[in-house]
């Protein structure tokens, strides 16, 4: 398995399952790993000099904390420029399978789910394409492996997203293939029709930035010097469709959920943990707080994220005769017991992140169905309140970290906020939105909800101001 985008998360999830594989004596498969941009030098360099391998610290909400030494990743290849070194490993007819972890803003898919080929970093990947050069986008490095893998004959291959993008195997592939023919290669693309596979997937495991203290940590509990360690919770998941074209790990012995489809999985997944731990980021960064847990651990917040499931998100996914096969209301109280962990020190400004992505990927959804239903959507509606203060803290340069959000056009955010009604102008943005854009339900249902956030708002800051005699 080659791995595109050695982050924490990677680490701290696929490989762990393929060691537990490995640690059962199934060694047929090993990952190599690598990043297509020239990030993480210190991170990949560690890797390479350990040979690949590292520690993984995981806590449980109860304070257990574990330590385990991951030897899954059996190759780092180095990042230079081109990635000549990718695509050749790519194109190896013992690559089986070509997995990613890319954010939701990495698929550059517009409202329509079309690709956005005007986007600046794709329009630099189709031309290098066309000159038969590889890109920098996921697009453009598959395009590449592809190329090479037709031209070798190396066989059919794989391509497992590994994120939270919902039906993430369905849109990549559309995505990949509208790639291949902007890019001219009309005979590429009926080849990867026929010798390529992209299965849904969902996963599922909170793993915060690691603290500068971890290595530390490590080497004071295990005795390693590992300048590469990763921490995460105790909980992990990952539901896959079977849809393998040229083999895979035997998962299942490990406990990686094989299914038919993954789609109520995934919408679990995104609509509960994903939007609720955007809800809980977004107000206790409103509340002065620093760390997920101080969020959920205050109960203004996580009435917040329970009634948002409970009202809103529950009645969409489980209806009469349409019972979701994942028992709601436990994974809810799973979920928040989860961001409760006061170990893990998820920041507010990790999960903050990228919110003109979520709004539509797991926000919008939800409203969209309530609003079908005939029902209110009070709840729900509390979110797109909280990320637009969120927002108008940023634009007045009063966050307290820097907000990063791929998704973002920066002069058309600072236009919202700087309109006459910020409320109206957020709840007519079409990226948004889509059809919803302007509907008179949404925009005074976001209206009543900024109303209670503003009083959620100043709730907190006389809270603050009685409990430090500095303010």
């Amino acid at each position: 398995m080659l791995h595109l985008g050695l982050g924490s998360f990677h680490r701290a999830h696929q490989a762990v399952y393929l060691q537990q594989l490995i640690d059962l004596g199934d060694t047929q498969w090993s990952l190599v790993g690598a990043n297509l941009r020239p990030d993480m030098a210190e991170t990949l360099d560690a890797l390479a000099r350990q040979d690949g391998a590292y520690t993984l610290e995981t806590i449980s909400p109860a304070g257990e904390v574990r330590y385990q030494r991951i030897s899954a990743i059996r190759e780092v290849i180095p990042y230079v420029p081109g990635i000549a070194p990718v695509v050749a490993r790519g194109a190896d007819g013992a690559t089986r399978i070509v997995s990613f972890t890319v954010t939701e803003a990495g698929y550059y898919l517009d409202e329509a789910d079309h690709l956005d080929v005007q986007a600046p970093e794709l329009a630099e990947d189709l031309a290098r394409a066309r000159r038969g050069q590889a890109g920098q986008t996921i697009y453009g490095a598959i395009t590449a492996i592809l190329r090479a893998r037709q031209a070798k004959g190396a066989g059919a291959l794989t391509l497992l997203n590994c994120d939270n993008l919902r039906h993430n195997g369905e849109r990549f592939r559309a995505g990949l293939l509208a790639f291949i023919r902007h890019a001219g290669l009309p005979e590429l693309a009926a080849w990867a029709e026929t010798h390529t596979s992209c299965p849904n997937a969902m996963v599922d495991r909170i793993t915060p930035r690691p603290p500068a203290e971890l290595r530390a940590r490590v080497r004071a509990a295990t005795g390693w010097d590992d300048a590469a360690p990763v921490t995460a919770e105790s909980f992990i998941q990952w539901v896959i469709e079977d849809r393998f074209i040229a083999g895979r790990p035997a998962w299942e012995r490990v406990g990686v959920e094989l299914v038919p489809s993954v789609a109520p999985y995934e919408e679990a997944k995104i609509r509960i943990l994903n939007a609720s731990h955007s809800c809980i980021a977004w107000a206790g960064t409103l509340a002065g707080l620093q760390f997920i847990h101080e969020g959920t651990h205050t109960p203004a917040i996580r009435q917040m994220a329970w009634d948002y499931v409970t009202q809103d998100v529950i009645p969409c996914l489980s209806r009469p005769g349409q019972p979701s096969p994942v028992d709601l209301p436990a994974y809810r109280d799973v979920v928040l017991e989860r961001f409760g962990n006061p170990a893990i020190r998820d920041t507010n400004q990790r999960v903050a992140a990228d919110g003109f992505a979520k709004i539509p990927g797991f926000i919008a959804p939800t409203v969209r169905e309530r609003l079908a239903q005939g029902a209110n959507i009070e709840s729900v509606a509390l979110l797109p309140a909280l990320f637009l203060a969120f927002l108008r803290r940023w634009h007045a340069g009063a966050l307290p970290y820097a907000y990063q959000d791929q998704a973002m056009d920066p002069a058309v955010a600072h236009a919202l906020c700087e309109a006459t009604d910020p409320v109206a102008a957020l709840c007519a943005d079409r990226t948004l939105w889509g059809e919803l854009a302007g509907d008179a339900r949404l925009v005074d249902a976001v209206r009543r909800a900024s109303a209670r956030v503003h009083d959620f708002v100043a709730a907190a800051q006389v809270s603050t101001a009685r409990t430090d005699p500095a303010r």
